[in-house]
């Protein structure tokens, strides 16, 4: 091991001096073979300094709801110009930003929605996700006085109402996170509906499942089954009012109060990862001992070390941060954590989009 550590640690150190050399990057710039990499990681290199004016016209154009006013047909400039709010020469370089990036397309003296800004149509929780950068921005300004100040969290986190609304039953205080959540849902809902088989469940309680947009997703999938929900009396209070009769509400603080039995498949759905280790660990022993002998629990989150997921770790390493708890975990770890509560058959489920999210399931 000891020998292997070592060869790999020279291989590194070669690497990355062939890399770093001025007189490499320019013969791999003028080799015929070499020229598609060095133009591929100098592309790459630009993006990672570029990409936070790639957010922020991103930004412009949800704000502006640009995008929304070219979604029916092309238009001019200066006809966008009056709906947007912005002077005609502004637009024009909003325009040109966003076509930069594929939000927008030139169609002569018109302007028409891109392949990039019609897939961001379509799935609205990437704009709301944006929509609330705002905030994780304004804790971004100065990084190293976040990483610095560690627990806590940034402004971010005054949006992130849960704690705080515990005991009061104020549906308000909870209504932005739980409206944000909801919207972006679904992305994570269709990865795990396409990777694991409900079907094979007769009841299922989602754990932190805010307004319950991932029982909306399952009664579509699985109508048959049988759904309860445990959130914060606030935020279960705004799931009863969108989701009616059909799903058992219980009101509580999953870390404090006893879970409700009876059901054979619990869901965290983004819900792990939006706590630190010890609370994490204290959930994963409640569910544990709230499942049936054969019942199951299934996690699906964005996870980090996750192979065609590459950044999900350092996004949401800086965003939990600023959120104030919690952090991106690789499979191995969710895995071993399930382990300690008592779980065994531990397995991962395969998902279309691991950008998106990842799964495993786990037997009690």
């Amino acid at each position: 091991m000891k020998s292997s550590t070592s060869l790999h640690e020279r291989w590194i150190a070669w690497r990355n001096a062939m890399i770093g050399s001025p007189r490499f990057q320019r013969f791999a710039a003028r080799s015929p073979f070499m020229r598609p990499v060095a133009r591929r990681r100098a592309r790459a290199l630009f993006d990672l300094v570029a990409g936070f004016t790639y957010s922020q016209a991103l930004a412009a154009c949800i704000e502006t709801r640009l995008l929304d006013y070219l979604s029916d047909t092309p238009r001019r400039a200066a006809d966008l110009a009056s709906k947007i709010d912005l002077p005609v020469e502004a637009t024009e370089r909003l325009l040109r930003a966003a076509a930069g990036l594929g939000f927008v397309e030139r169609l002569d003296d018109r302007w028409a929605l891109g392949s990039e800004g019609a897939a961001l149509l379509g799935n609205p929780g990437i704009a709301e996700m944006v929509a609330h950068h705002r905030l994780l921005y304004a804790d971004l300004a100065d990084p190293l006085a976040l990483l610095r100040r560690g627990g806590g969290g940034g402004a971010l986190s005054a949006h992130w109402h849960y704690a705080e609304a515990s005991g009061t039953g104020d549906a308000a205080a909870v209504a932005p996170y739980s409206a944000l959540m909801a919207a972006s849902q679904p992305m994570v809902a269709a990865q795990a509906l396409a990777a694991y088989q409900f079907d094979r469940h007769a009841r299922v309680l989602d754990i932190g499942g805010g307004e319950g947009a991932f029982l909306s997703a399952v009664a579509q999938a699985v109508p048959e089954l049988q759904r309860g929900l445990f959130d914060l009396p606030a935020v279960g209070e705004r799931a009863r009012t969108r989701l009616g009769a059909g799903v058992t509400i219980h009101g509580g603080d999953f870390l404090r109060d006893a879970l409700p039995t009876g059901y054979d498949l619990i869901t965290l759905i983004r819900v792990l990862h939006d706590h630190d280790d010890a609370p994490a660990m204290t959930l994963l022993r409640a569910i544990r001992a709230a499942l049936p002998p054969g019942g199951a629990l299934l996690i699906a989150e964005p996870m980090a070390e996750t192979t065609g997921a590459r950044g999900v770790g350092s996004y949401f390493e800086l965003y939990l941060l600023a959120m104030g708890s919690g952090r991106p975990r690789s499979m191995a770890e969710v895995r071993d954590m399930l382990a300690m509560a008592g779980f065994g058959r531990i397995r991962p489920l395969r998902t279309h989009l691991p950008l998106v999210a990842s799964a495993i399931i786990a037997q009690a």
